[in-house]
Parts: structure tokens; sequence; C-alpha cells
């Protein structure tokens, strides 16, 4: 029996120092006071465009909408994937519904942190991961900007997922593994500052990675293939291959890029279509310096093969 009785105590000790150091490990990180101070006062035109270079009425405004009705961000949309259904949230100005109430220091931790106000791990359907590597300059140009957006009122629906991925805290560990602030692609010295902008939007606020980048079982994205085209996260398509020698668009030239980009329509005539239509429709609203800064991006890095298999040819978008 006295056997019995220390190894129960060995256990719980083990146990207990187990989830001691589960705890520590995935306490959420907020940003520090260097990052605090970088991100300055603010301007709301200049948020505008990380506004639309973010595609944030894609997700959190009603499909479709237009004109000032993409400004209405009540969120509602939902994202069904393997790990359960995401909602996006009410990003509205309302003080209760949406994130009206939030402070500068509150909006800087969900976008670079993913951390809500309350200290809780954000999902990564919200796509921090990319939003990480963004100046922080942009992020306080973005706040300002969506304090001039219409309040409106109603909350949108929880999450719907099942056991462990309900379990928040366990995102502290996935973090450790996929959250950086650091680029995809490291550049020498003399790259152009054009491709240094284009690295900024894709990267950052355009976060093109999260579906255009294949992921892991985890939801990972497996960034030594980074934008070589994934199975896409709902819908059963696929997500095109764009780095330079990629079979979908390894033809085009950077105008090509940043014409697609602007109008709509490839170099062969065919239109955009899927879920690409309202990124798209985003890029157009982008000054001409920046689309051919994406293009030269994405003519300058690595290529790949194909992310996605073989069998599945038909791009989602």
């Amino acid at each position: 029996m006295a056997i019995l009785r220390k190894l129960a105590i060995t256990a719980l000790a083990l146990g207990g120092a187990g989830a001691a150091v589960f705890w520590w490990l995935t306490e959420p990180e907020r940003i520090g006071p260097d990052a605090m101070a970088a991100l300055g006062t603010g301007d709301a035109a200049r948020g505008q465009r990380i506004f639309d270079a973010g595609g944030c009425a894609s997700c959190h405004a009603k499909p479709k909408a237009e004109g000032e009705a993409r400004l209405q961000l009540a969120g509602g949309g939902e994202l069904k994937t393997q790990f359960g259904t995401f909602v996006a949230p009410n990003i509205s100005s309302d003080p209760t519904d949406g994130i009206g109430a939030w402070s500068l220091e509150d909006f800087a931790n969900a976008m670079l942190k993913g951390v809500s106000p309350d200290g809780q791990h954000l999902y990564p359907a919200f796509p921090y991961p990319s939003y990480a590597r963004m100046n922080p300059a942009d992020v306080a140009d973005l706040y300002t900007f969506m304090k001039t957006v219409p309040p409106v009122a109603g909350r949108a629906p929880e999450h719907s997922l099942g056991f462990p991925f309900n379990v928040r805290r366990g995102l502290g560990l996935w973090k450790l593994l996929y959250l950086s602030d650091q680029p995809v692609v490291a550049f020498g010295e003399g790259t152009s500052e054009q491709v240094l902008l284009g690295r900024a939007l894709v990267e950052g606020a355009g976060h093109c990675g999260e579906c255009h980048t294949p992921r892991n079982p985890i939801g990972g994205t497996a960034k030594a293939q980074w934008l070589a085209g994934a199975v896409a996260a709902e819908g059963g398509g696929t997500v095109p291959n764009i780095t330079p020698g990629g079979a979908d668009i390894s033809g085009w030239s950077e105008s090509d890029i940043a014409g697609y980009l602007e109008t709509g329509f490839t170099p062969e005539f065919d239109s955009v279509g899927g879920t690409m239509v309202e990124v798209q429709k985003n890029m157009a609203r982008l000054s001409p310096e920046d689309r051919a800064a994406i293009a030269a991006y994405l003519k300058a890095i690595p290529s790949h093969p194909n992310g996605y298999p073989a069998q599945q040819q038909k791009p989602a978008g």
C-alpha cells in the first residue's frame, strides 16, 4: 500500500508539474512597450489602404455588399473547415457588439499577437499569423480608420468547434510553432524598394499565404512551400500556385499580374472566379504602385511545385 501511495503521489506531482508547464507555455503574449511606442497615432486615410489590402470587408460585411454597405461590418459569415465552423465577428465601431470600445493597445494585441482584450487566444481563422508581420504604424493607421466605420448592433454567433479545438488555451502551443513577425522570404541587400513593398503587402496585410500556401494537419502553413497553392479550406477545390514557376501563373508577366488584380481578367481574358472575386475587388481599390509592387514580389520569390494534389486541378479562385 505504501508503494501504491508513493506512486500515486508521484503521478499527481508529475501531472501538476506538467499542467504548470503547459499553463506557462500557453500564456497569451501581448505586445511590449517598444512595439506599443512604434504604433504612433495613426492616420485614417492611410488606414483605409490597409483595410482594402487586408480585405476586411470580404469576411466581415454581408456577402456581395457594394459601396457604403461594405463598411457595415456586422460579421456573421461562416468558414467551414476540418476543425469546425468559424464565424466572423462584428468589427464595426459599435462599443457593445463590435470593437468600438477597444483601445489601440487592444487592437494591436489582436492584430499582432492574436490576443483578445480579455486575454484569450484568438483563433487563426482571423489571419493574425500574417498580420504579425505588419509594420506597427500600419496597424495604428488601420485602427484609426476602423474608428470611422459605422456602428452596427448585433453580436455575431459564436464559433462551432468540437473538442479539443474549442480549448483556446492550447493555441498557445500552436503559436509557438507558427506565429512570427519575421518575413517569410528573405531578400538580400540591394533588393528593390518595390519588391520589399510587395513583400509587406503580400506577407502582411494582404495575408495571401493564408490561402495560397498548403497547411499541415494542425493548420500550420508550410512555409517551405510558400504560395505554392493549396487545397481550399472549404468547398473541395484548390487555390492556385502563384510562385513564378508554378503551373497556374508561370507564364504571366508582372504587368499581367498587376492587370489581373486591377481588372479581374487573366492574360487569356478569362475572368476572376470563386473566392478570388472578393480579393480582386479589394486589390482593385489599391494604387497602381501597390499592385505593381505585389506583382514584382510574386516574380521575385522562389518557385515551388504545386502544393495541392495532382488530381485536384480545378482552382477554387
